[in-house]
């Protein structure tokens, strides 16, 4: 395994660090005095749209999708830029149009779209000009189970009727969200993995009924605009609308979140690093009992803990992405698994140190890491939850036991 960068990664890396600094850095004070005198809560503040037509310029947009669609980036080369946006997660993803569920509602439609699916929806979000959902969880059933959905998605001649409640559907809060990815089951009656199908709903169809938006630790998100509470009573959508084809929701979901998952553990070592580097300067600048914070034993105890965390951390994501390009998601499966788990734990905990470390002003607006710690506790169960990857992985290590 060879993780050097090698000369378009740190050609992209310079670009971006200097966009960094120049400009997503500077922007967030402004981004939060506009979230605060926004009319719509989730309307996404305008210094995005400034900042998107900066990053464009420069080349730095759909760095996330490999292919002709996007950057033409590996997993490998793509993990040293996506931590860097993590630094700034609620401006870095969205200027660069690199932000969630649209990367992954991108990368579906790209795997799995017809061309019909892909002119009408995958273009104008590449573009940047529309936003999206995906819709999966379900309020009335423990969605980390898959088959446990019960949206019922049924043919009816040349359309198919949705039926169903969701809640934390990322990105459908937003006014600029025009189109649902919908995960339902077809046939209930089918293998259990052979159940689900997803279609395209549009946010305007007759029967959508949005109640209401969810709050993250009574944060309303800024940059993809929010989670919501929907209901679909009766929607129809023509039968074109389908993805793939009925029973393949299982597999598009597979394939959806595998991506995702390194995404986000790639973003949270820069969480990481943010909140660790604003813990450094904290404590270093505070003097308590007559010295520096910072000569507290319990404190370096910290730093020099948070260092070793984010190291192995990284050689781990590192290690992954190098497995997704070289034997796929499914050879990498394991250790997809493994930073799903592993990313959210190490960054809720350096993330927690800051907090602690910065005093009342940890738990406060003046300073970035509570903001990045209701991102990092999210994870833990976003994408699946911890529990559901650590039963996985244990009894795929199980197996190697088993007699035969």
């Amino acid at each position: 395994m060879d993780f050097a960068f090698d000369a378009r990664t740190e050609e992209l890396r310079g670009q971006l660090t200097e966009f960094m600094d120049s400009h997503i850095y500077p922007s967030e004070p402004i981004f939060e005095e506009q979230l605060e005198k926004r009319e719509n809560p989730w309307e996404q503040p305008p210094i995005i749209d400034d900042l998107k037509q900066e990053a464009r310029s420069r080349g730095l947009w759909n760095l996330f999708l490999p292919g002709e669609h996007g950057g033409g980036l590996t997993n490998l080369q793509y993990a040293p830029l996506a931590e860097l946006t993590g630094r700034s997660p609620e401006l870095a993803p969205a200027a660069l149009n690199c932000a969630a569920p649209d990367t992954g509602n991108m990368e579906v439609l790209t795997m799995f779209g017809t061309p019909a699916q892909k002119e009408q929806w995958l273009q104008p979000l590449l573009e940047g000009e529309i936003r999206s959902a995906f819709c999966m969880t379900e309020p009335d059933v423990a969605s980390s189970d898959a088959s446990n959905i019960s949206t019922r998605i049924e043919r009816d001649g040349n359309e198919y009727v949705i039926n169903g409640r969701k809640w934390w559907s990322s990105g459908a809060m937003s006014p600029r969200c025009k189109i649902f990815i919908v995960m339902g089951k077809t046939d209930p009656s089918s293998h259990r993995h052979r159940q689900q199908s997803m279609i395209l709903v549009p946010r305007d169809a007759p029967g959508v009924n949005i109640k209401r938006g969810m709050h993250v630790f009574g944060y309303t998100d800024g940059s993809h605009g929010g989670h919501a509470e929907i209901e679909f009573t009766d929607v129809r959508v023509p039968v074109q609308n389908i993805i793939s084809g009925e029973g393949d929701g299982f597999a598009i979901a597979q394939a959806r979140l595998g991506p995702g998952r390194i995404h986000h553990a790639m973003r949270l070592i820069g969480m990481s690093e943010r909140a660790l580097e604003a813990m450094c300067r904290r404590v270093t600048s505070r003097v308590a009992f007559g010295k520096s914070i910072a000569e507290q034993g319990v404190v370096q105890e910290w730093i020099a803990d948070s260092r070793i965390k984010i190291e192995q951390l990284r050689l781990l994501v590192l290690k992954t992405a190098w497995l997704m390009d070289t034997v796929g998601n499914k050879g990498a499966h394991t250790e997809i698994q493994a930073i799903k788990v592993a990313a959210p734990s190490v960054a809720t905990w350096i993330i927690d140190r800051a907090i602690q470390a910065h005093g009342g002003g940890g738990v406060s607006q003046d300073f970035p890491v509570a903001a990045l710690y209701a991102h990092a506790r999210t994870l833990h169960l976003a994408d699946g939850p911890d529990e559901v990857h650590k039963r996985s992985l244990a009894h795929r290590e199980l197996r190697k036991y088993e007699t035969r």
